[in-house]
């Protein structure tokens, strides 16, 4: 088995419905994003994938993110927009374009700040 593993970043603003303290009020974080994807072996150039395509990949997805009110995007209007959600967002739509039989996204990771994250981790370890 293989990791590949890539980091990104993207900033936005949002604030917690039904909770009571500092994050109920709008706020923002520059979010760093951990995307991690499993491989049974190596493909016919010995990756588990380019680490190219997973990086544009990402960048596209939070490119939808950056500079926004996370609140105001379809999927944030229904849930609420905590590290746990941005996570299950990013494992939803990476999962979707590049989980197949060889490899699949294991775990997302979401950091909005140097000492917080949160980590959705796929039912498939």
């Amino acid at each position: 088995m293989f990791e590949i593993k890539i980091i990104s970043d993207f900033a936005a603003a949002h604030n917690l419905r039904n909770f009571r303290g500092r994050c109920e009020n709008l706020h923002g974080h520059n979010w760093k994003v951990e995307v991690v994807l499993r491989g049974r072996g190596l493909n016919q150039t010995d990756m588990v994938i380019d680490f190219g395509e997973v990086k544009q990949a990402t960048r596209d997805l939070l490119a939808r993110l950056d500079h926004t009110y996370l609140n105001e995007l379809p999927y944030f209007q229904i849930r609420n927009p905590s590290s746990e959600n941005i996570a299950l967002y990013l494992y939803e739509n990476l999962s979707a374009q590049f989980d197949n039989e060889d490899r699949w996204v294991v775990r997302i990771s979401a950091w909005e700040s140097k000492d917080a994250c949160a980590t959705y981790l796929a039912d498939r370890q």
